[in-house]
């Protein structure tokens, strides 16, 4: 009885971790890894300890030459991952400004491990070696995206909903943001970050967030079909985009035709955001006069938002329009450190996520406020070129 309660007990205790793991194999032998984010009662967020379990496995299937590829999915209908545990990194914000340490960014070592972690892990879904099939059902903000983003083979489904609304905790998007929302088509990337606005199947893929758009109720016949495919490390990928292309005809009568806002709104977008200065696209956006409510949502969020994150957004899209992806996530992190050790980031966990009170105090409270010296802060690198902690990225 002893050893069925202590087997019963690990049993427990594994079914607990943030990220769970599974190996299926196919009919010639193959096997297929399954990554799952396992933290639904907080829509799967990102914590460290979820960070190192999926970066430990995620290597170790790198080099396994019999793992055909990799699942990447979340328990729970809810939502794929709504972005980062913050409340871990909220305390130590407090701490290191309590302490008046906010001139060294290094001097939080959580933030510094935190970000430096993260970022590995979205850098190697970006470069990973073997097809990643992200299934991007649900709510998918944020750290989520980044998570999602690099992968190989992205579906979203009839429940996604994706959007980076760092702007409304005093952050930007960060987790690659600055890289691939400056590669979406015209001005979105930029207005998606500073209206925050969440978009569905059909915008994810014409934002490039996303490859296919499959029903949910079909994700079991899809595995059920990449168990029957022939890997053979050659083709894989090909094999992959196969069934994922059969189950997206399958189901292509079944989703509604017509506008979507991201596609509707598009030429308006590209006007509203091609303005030379920030002050202008903003200008742009909240002067304008709409009853629709998607655009009302969205100048509702770059109102109430970071005027500091809005600066961060415009000049961080400028900056790294022709950096690479190391490069980027090299500037990210810098930037995330100064995110922390400055007030908005910290006010806006405080006021969103802590006390609930939605009214953050931003510092400064307004955009003509923020001054371009100010800003440029925020670039500033305490670290040699070759000693930075993510100088190993290539």
């Amino acid at each position: 009885m002893k050893a069925e309660a202590k087997m019963a007990e690990m049993n427990l205790t594994a079914a607990a971790a943030p990220a769970l793991f599974e190996e299926l194999t196919t009919d010639n032998g193959k096997r297929i890894g399954i990554a799952t984010l396992n933290v639904e009662k907080t829509l799967n967020a990102i914590s460290l300890e979820m960070v190192d379990l999926l970066d430990q496995q995620l290597r170790a299937w790198a080099a396994d030459p019999q793992l055909a590829m990799v699942v990447l999915q979340a328990a729970g209908d809810k939502a794929f991952c709504a972005g980062g545990d913050l409340q871990g990194l909220y305390r130590t914000m407090l701490d290191q400004h309590a302490a008046g340490r906010q001139e060294d960014i290094r001097s939080n070592p959580y933030a510094c491990d935190f970000f430096e972690r993260e970022y590995r892990l979205d850098y190697l879904i970006h470069t990973y070696p073997k097809p990643i099939l992200a299934w991007g059902h649900g709510i998918v903000m944020g750290g989520g995206i980044g998570l999602m983003a690099g992968a190989s083979h992205r579906v979203v489904t009839e429940k996604s909903r994706l959007a980076m609304p760092e702007i409304t905790i005093g952050l930007y998007p960060d987790v690659g943001g600055t890289w691939f929302l400056n590669r979406m088509p015209g001005q979105i990337g930029l207005f998606l970050a500073l209206s925050g606005a969440s978009i569905g199947a059909a915008d994810a893929i014409f934002a490039r967030l996303a490859d296919h758009r499959i029903n949910h109720a079909q994700k079991q016949p899809v595995l059920a079909a990449l168990l029957s495919q022939p890997w053979d490390g050659r083709q894989d990928d090909v094999l992959l985009s196969r069934v994922l292309q059969n189950a997206e005809r399958q189901d292509a009568q079944t989703w509604v035709a017509g506008p979507t806002p991201l596609h509707q709104h598009f030429e308006l977008i590209n006007q509203l955001c091609s303005a030379p200065t920030l002050a202008e696209v903003v200008h742009n956006i909240v002067e304008l006069k709409t009853e629709d409510p998607w655009l009302q949502k969205g100048i509702a969020t770059l109102l109430a938002g970071s005027p500091a994150s809005a600066w961060l957004s415009h000049a961080l899209q400028k900056r790294a329009r022709h950096m690479s992806l190391a490069e980027v996530f090299r500037l990210e992190y810098v930037v995330s450190l100064h995110c922390a050790a400055r007030a908005d980031f910290a006010e806006g966990i405080r006021a969103l996520i802590i006390d609930k009170d939605r009214r953050p105090r931003w510092q400064p409270a307004t955009l003509a406020a923020v001054t371009d010296d100010w800003g440029n802060g925020f670039f500033d690198n305490p670290w040699p070129e070759k000693n930075h902690p993510l100088a190993d990225l290539v």
